[in-house]
């Protein structure tokens, strides 16, 4: 409860001058009666002195009625400083675990807002990371590798309205691409571009010819033996705006020699390079059984170590 000092600051200096009163003057001096509260307080607090606890006339002292003074002395204006002192506190620090947990998730929602706008810009915009989950490209990049894909060079799409923005890198021969399956765009195939827009290609027992000129392939491989109606292929001009992709794999891959060219437009990405490799087969990364993909990632929990690729890490590709 407040305690305002103007309530009993005049009765503490009316107790002092009634006390100080009867010494500076020779004659007893009447108090006025009309503070009996004030001649109690005498009487019961100066008992032992006979000189202040004479009998109290009727008459007023002018003295008495002009003494009391808003002037405080420092001991009694400092106890009710002291005692709201002793308030304040307790009512401004009872909610401050609550403050600064507001504070805190404030500034962590705020700073996880930030983290997924940058994640999604640069998975957008930058680049992506991807799992090769058929064998396709064996020889150069094996099944359970997972790639950091670069999409900024050839003009990433902007999500909601599909505008692309413009593509910077000219494909060539020999690149590896990311591209949109052109009979399922939402597919996204991985290749090695082997003609492009103009280019005469050839197949002749296994070999590839560009514009009448064979093609030093050290990364294809061939593991069937003989020659399958695949190995002689053409001769072909591959159109404008096209591509003629095949896998490294040459016997296991399919390709444009199955299902066509590839417009430049459908490419989306190059692999840049390998950041993790797990062995597994095909079938457990193809695999969409929903019981099947939980127990597959607790055998990768169970196996991270020795069936990781360590020195596929970092793979420049």
């Amino acid at each position: 409860m407040e305690i305002h000092p103007f309530v009993y600051m005049p009765s503490l200096e009316l107790c002092e001058r009634s006390v100080a009163a009867p010494a500076a003057d020779a004659a007893p001096t009447a108090v006025n009666t009309a503070i009996p509260d004030l001649a109690v307080t005498d009487k019961l607090a100066f008992a032992d002195k006979p000189a202040v606890t004479a009998e109290i006339g009727p008459a007023a002292a002018p003295p008495v009625t002009a003494e009391p003074t808003l002037a405080a002395a420092p001991p009694v204006v400092g106890e009710p400083a002291a005692k709201a002192d002793e308030v304040e506190p307790s009512a401004h620090t009872a909610p401050a675990p609550v403050v600064r947990a507001r504070r805190f998730w404030r500034v962590s929602t705020r700073r996880l807002i930030v983290l997924a706008a940058i994640v999604l810009g640069m998975r957008i915009f930058v680049g992506e990371a991807s799992v090769v989950p058929t064998a396709s490209m064996e020889g150069t990049i094996l099944v359970g590798d997972h790639l950091f894909m670069d999409k900024l060079l050839y003009g990433p799409e902007i999500p909601l309205v599909h505008w692309r923005l413009p593509m910077v890198k000219t494909v060539h021969r020999g690149d590896i691409i990311v591209f949109h399956y052109p009979k399922d765009p939402s597919e996204t195939f991985l290749k090695r571009v082997t003609a492009v827009g103009g280019d005469l290609l050839e197949i002749r027992d296994s070999v590839l010819f560009v514009n009448s000129q064979p093609v030093q392939e050290p990364y294809a491989v061939h593991h069937t033996p003989g020659h399958s109606p695949q190995e002689s292929w053409g001769p072909i001009v591959v159109p404008e705006g096209k591509l003629f992709v095949m896998g490294d794999n040459r016997d296991n891959s399919s390709d444009s020699r199955d299902w066509g060219f590839v417009p430049v437009g459908n490419v989306i990405g190059e692999p840049m390079f390998v950041y993790w490799s797990y062995d597994a087969p095909t079938a457990r990364w193809l695999d969409e059984n929903p019981g099947h993909r939980i127990s597959f990632y607790a055998s990768i929990a169970g196996n991270f170590f020795s069936h990781t690729r360590w020195s596929r890490t970092g793979m420049l590709l």
